[in-house]
């Protein structure tokens, strides 16, 4: 009977999840028994139950595994989307494309935060004149398409690769800048400028000053601090889609599953080979704006197939299983990928993706972080990292003459396609400074809306039916908690 007591006791205590030696629970070290964000254990930072939210315009992707590549006849026999099976992990992705007035706040901001750089502010503006054409009357597109708020939200067009990454940079700062505004940690300064410039990684870094009013965390024991990335305030970076994440989010098979059984495989962003809507209400409407044939953009007046001449706004049609829209047509979209034609075989089966530069942020003599004119952290590429050209020019990848293979040099990506630049010169437009773009456009015939198709252009050139959407990395459980 003397053993009762005790055995209460230690039962009380198991259940309840306690040591003896701390507060127990989820504020309770598992190593050491001494307790989380406590002045008297020295503050030791935990945060427990972390859960990624969607940032603004983002919906979740849940990841798995999809059979990427073509789905149908190759027609333009290039043979370069060979069908493989590869895993996508979760990801988050921009319900739409990016709208000409979600472009015009990158625009506005630039000119007022850099109002004498010109040239900055050129450098970030959509080209208009993606528009002309030598037989073709399409001023009133050069002038009005990009400002005129008839088309604010159209898909923006005209934007380089390079643009759209300046763009997806330019968001993540914004976004979590007012993220820091809404915690009451910063305040809007709309007197930003020179290097006192808000960006995720000077704020981190300690460099950005803030603006009168600014109000630090604060740590238990009353001292303040900086938030850091370990406190899971600042989201992830915005960012362009892998071509392995474009497409899985655009087939949206989740709709298609019975368990971990595929019922049905896509040929578009919807079920079947149709392109028109078999709904009651929207019955014999196209799903996607495309070309239907030559000469047909849109219909005749009276019964418009698509409703739209050029690209349509952005929330047109339906969504796919995912809830995003666009997903086929209307415009096509930059990916992250540098194009090669094999990359189907070579590629990681998880989270495929090429172009690959991994770089580091530069440091002065004395281990300071140097930022460039624009309040903007310098990266460097770690040498030996740049792999872009993985593989290509190697002697697996080469016919080598003679048997001394240590003889050879690797010629890399220029010594292994074509590449002349002088005008009539042949060259496969293949290089390191080439991207992939997906998805078909309004001038687009319906082949290209097939998601495995992919297409090619260098990466500081410029479309009037070439647009791109963001994505951003989903961090912890794939499916949430």
């Amino acid at each position: 009977m003397r053993l009762k007591p005790l055995f209460i006791f230690g039962l009380a205590a198991l259940v309840s999840g306690c040591s003896l030696f701390g507060k127990g629970g989820k504020d309770t070290s598992r190593t050491t028994g001494w307790t989380y964000n406590d002045a008297e254990t020295g503050n030791i930072p935990n945060i427990s139950g972390y859960e990624q939210e969607a940032g603004p315009g983002l919906v979740f992707v849940q990841g798995g595994t999809f059979t990427m590549g073509r789905v149908e006849q190759d027609v333009m026999y290039r043979n370069d989307n060979f069908p493989r099976r590869v895993t996508v992990p979760s990801f988050y992705m921009d319900e739409t494309e990016v709208s000409n007035q979600d472009y015009r706040e990158f625009t506005h901001w630039t000119a007022r935060v850099y109002p004498n750089d010109l040239k900055r502010l050129k450098s970030i503006t959509p080209d208009s004149s993606v528009w002309r054409t030598q037989l073709g009357y399409n001023e009133p597109y050069v002038n009005n398409y990009f400002r005129h708020p008839a088309y604010s939200e159209y898909p923006v067009v005209g934007v380089s690769w390079e643009q759209a990454e300046a763009y997806c940079s330019w968001r993540t700062d914004r976004v979590n800048e007012q993220i820091l505004v809404e915690k009451k940690i910063l305040t809007h300064d709309p007197a930003q400028a020179g290097q006192n410039i808000f960006t995720s990684q000077t704020y981190l870094g300690g460099m950005y000053e803030g603006a009168a009013g600014d109000k630090p965390i604060e740590n238990p024991d009353g001292t303040t601090r900086r938030v850091k990335w370990e406190d899971g305030v600042l989201l992830p970076v915005y960012r362009l889609p892998t071509e392995a994440e474009w497409e899985y989010s655009a087939y949206g098979l989740i709709g298609n599953t019975d368990g971990e059984l595929l019922t049905d495989r896509k040929m578009y962003p919807w079920n079947g080979a149709y392109l028109r809507s078999d709904s009651k209400k929207e019955k014999g409407q196209m799903k996607a704006n495309f070309v239907r044939g030559r000469g047909d953009m849109m219909g005749m007046a009276g019964a418009l197939n698509d409703n739209a001449d050029v690209s349509a706004p952005v929330f047109s049609y339906d969504p796919n299983d995912y809830g995003l829209y666009c997903m086929a047509g209307n415009v096509n979209e930059w990916v992250a990928d540098v194009y090669r034609p094999m990359s189907y075989n070579d590629m990681d089966e998880f989270s495929p993706f090429r172009g690959n530069v991994i770089t580091e942020y530069r440091r002065d003599a004395n281990g300071q972080l140097v930022r460039n004119e624009y309040g903007e952290l310098i990266k460097d590429t770690i040498q030996g990292m740049d792999y872009r050209n993985f593989g290509d020019g190697d002697k697996l990848s080469q016919i080598v003459e003679g048997d001394d293979w240590n003889t050879v040099q690797d010629p890399g990506t220029k010594g292994m396609y074509v590449q002349d630049d002088q005008p009539g010169a042949l060259s496969s437009l293949i290089s390191d400074e080439v991207r992939v773009y997906k998805g078909g456009s309004w001038k687009d015939r319906p082949y290209w809306l097939v998601p495995g198709t992919r297409r090619y252009l260098e990466q500081n050139k410029a479309q009037n039916d070439l647009g791109f959407r963001c994505a951003m990395t989903r961090v912890g459980s794939p499916q949430g908690m």
